[in-house]
């Protein structure tokens, strides 16, 4: 049975493990290591990995920094397998042996990653189809073939961060009968479409232009750092879920400004009524920025920087489930390797 280890620890590594492999693991490979043991097995820095192993499968996003780390550490490619992004030709890619290797909810992921048809169910399915239809109109055409073989074994849907920092503020805001609420940043198809859909009247800034328009949306395409679109004390309800921390970094074209998110945080409260409540998500964890992308909080640099309001729930979401009222310190440690834990912040002021 060969040796196998694992590079990744979040849902690419948890789904493909519970999916089942066909070898022995013997340890777990982190970037950034932030744990010593996950699963039962040891894992492992970068200058740690054993010499003695068969395969290494990178089960994360992060293909091209780790196909570069292993050109720089000397880590024979040919006993790499990416199962996202990388097709370099170096790498393992014996398709027999990744299918057993693998099993065949694994290896339809890869195939589906690396536009791979044969030896799938997919040409059986052709067969079976061809002999069953009797319908000239739904016969199959080469010319009309559209190949999807990555959903068999998906699951209907995802409840990720996103669902739950959603579900928590739209679930909040409309049990509180507000009918005029604004919001900074926020996902249209996500949050902003449940409230619309409840009815609530809402003004959405974002220094990206807007798709297009709907009832009840009103839209201001600007910087919301100074918020100077807005009379002060004029707000009962405002969210930011999963914005602020981008602010000031230049990703979406706003300018370079390394304090724009805490400014923001100073005209949040400034523009809110008294006994408005503010809804906050955002990443929490150990305290760090992460450049271009976004910064991490401490969850008590957030309530510090909300000192004029205060705190009435805390919750988080991580790994597709929400944690309500946690304390302030739980995660202050937390690296959670680009997984991210998103703080959920209630605030009245």
């Amino acid at each position: 049975m060969k040796k196998i280890l694992i590079w990744g620890t979040g849902n690419i590594a948890r789904q493909v493990i519970a999916n089942g492999i066909g070898g022995n693991i013997i340890g777990f490979i982190e970037t950034i290591k932030s744990t010593e043991i996950y699963n039962g097995k040891c894992v492992y820095k970068i200058s740690e990995i054993p010499t003695e192993y068969d395969l290494i499968i990178v089960a994360n996003s992060f293909s091209d920094k780790i196909y570069n780390i292993c050109r720089m550490e000397k880590i024979p490619l040919n006993k790499v397998l990416f199962l996202k992004g990388s097709k370099r030709q170096e790498c393992f890619n014996n398709l027999v042996e990744i299918k057993h290797i693998l099993g065949e909810k694994n290896y339809l992921g890869y195939c589906a990653e690396n536009g791979i048809l044969e030896d799938t169910f997919f040409v059986d399915d052709i067969q079976k189809y061809n002999k069953l239809n009797k319908r000239k109109n739904f016969a199959i055409d080469k010319k009309y073939m559209w190949p999807i073989i990555k959903d068999k074994y998906a699951m209907a849907g995802t409840m990720g961060n996103y669902f739950w920092q959603d579900l928590w503020a739209a679930r909040l805001i409309i049990q509180s009968k507000t009918v005029r609420h604004f919001d900074i940043g926020s996902r249209l198809d996500g949050f902003i479409a449940h409230l619309l859909s409840a009815g609530v009247d809402v003004t959405m800034i974002d220094v990206r232009k807007f798709p297009g328009e709907i009832e009840k949306l009103h839209t201001i395409v600007d910087d919301a750092t100074s918020l100077h679109q807005i009379p002060d004390e004029s707000i009962d309800s405002m969210s930011a879920l999963c914005s602020l921390e981008h602010f000031g970094l230049g990703r979406y074209g706003d300018p370079i400004d390394p304090e724009a998110c805490f400014k923001c945080f100073d005209s949040i409260q400034k523009k809110m009524r008294k006994g408005g409540k503010l809804y906050l998500s955002i990443p929490v964890g150990r305290e760090r920025l992460e450049f271009n992308a976004h910064r991490v909080f401490f969850a008590s640099t957030v309530t510090e920087g909300f000192s004029s309001l205060q705190l009435e729930e805390y919750s988080c979401t991580a790994e597709g489930k929400i944690e309500y009222n946690v304390d302030i310190h739980k995660y202050d440690n937390d690296l959670h390797n680009g997984e991210y834990r998103y703080g959920l912040f209630l605030f009245k002021k």
